[in-house]
């Protein structure tokens, strides 16, 4: 795979932009454009199409929505950084929920900002990123210090067996229905479900269902 050559100096920060919204979309990209030191190479509507976009494009920043159609923002993060780790990932979402914030960056986000963000905390936050320096939106930076000061530790990274027993959870499959699918036995199915719950620090089952919603693991639109 052709691989992303540090930029270099003086060179624009190059950019995907991947939003559902075409609305939002267009005016992130106006807004990116309008800078002198950056440029917008490609974009993306989806999470599947965001990682082909972005294989092909080669950027340096990618500014991601989390809550996509399909394939998940999250998922797509993993599945970037899997692929292309030298790009740069900005997560841009209404998420404020501290598990969706942990997951992106436990997936390979550098940033993290929230949509209600002012353009300059946009624009300062892609420079940031594009230089490989983690940046996070105040009130979610708050959130980790708490998590680390009692002793959380961000979740393992999922795999690709967790991701897809998670998604036939927050789909709504039993774990018959699971064990079936897969062609394992329920205990197994049991024991994953166990660790998923460890590795994303949650209860039970119904947090689960709602999380694979939420960041597009579930077989429906998210």
């Amino acid at each position: 795979m052709n691989q992303n050559l540090p930029q270099s100096e003086g060179a624009p920060i190059t950019i995907v932009v991947v939003e559902d919204h075409p609305i939002v979309r267009e005016a992130l990209i106006a807004a990116l454009e309008n800078e002198a030191d950056m440029r917008v190479v490609g974009q993306a509507a989806d999470g599947v199409a965001a990682v082909a976009e972005v294989l092909r494009c080669q950027p340096l920043v990618v500014v991601m929505d989390l809550f996509l159609p399909g394939q998940g923002g999250i998922a797509a993060i993993t599945a970037i950084k899997e692929q292309a780790p030298h790009v740069q990932i900005l997560a841009l979402t209404s998420a404020t929920d501290e598990t969706v914030f942990l997951a992106a960056l436990q997936a390979g986000a550098t940033g993290y900002l929230i949509k209600d963000s002012q353009r300059r905390d946009l624009l300062d936050a892609v420079r940031q990123v594009a230089q490989g320096i983690s940046t996070v939106t105040p009130r979610m930076a708050g959130a980790l210090v708490r998590r680390i000061a009692t002793g959380y530790t961000l979740p393992a990274a999922l795999t690709a067996r967790e991701r897809e027993i998670l998604r036939l959870v927050g789909s709504g499959a039993t774990n018959h229905e699971i064990a079936t699918q897969l062609v394992v036995g329920e205990s197994t199915v049991r024991t994953h479900i166990q660790h998923l719950q460890e590795k994303l620090g949650f209860e039970n089952r119904n947090q689960l269902v709602l999380y694979a919603v939420r960041v597009g693991l579930a077989a429906q639109s998210g």
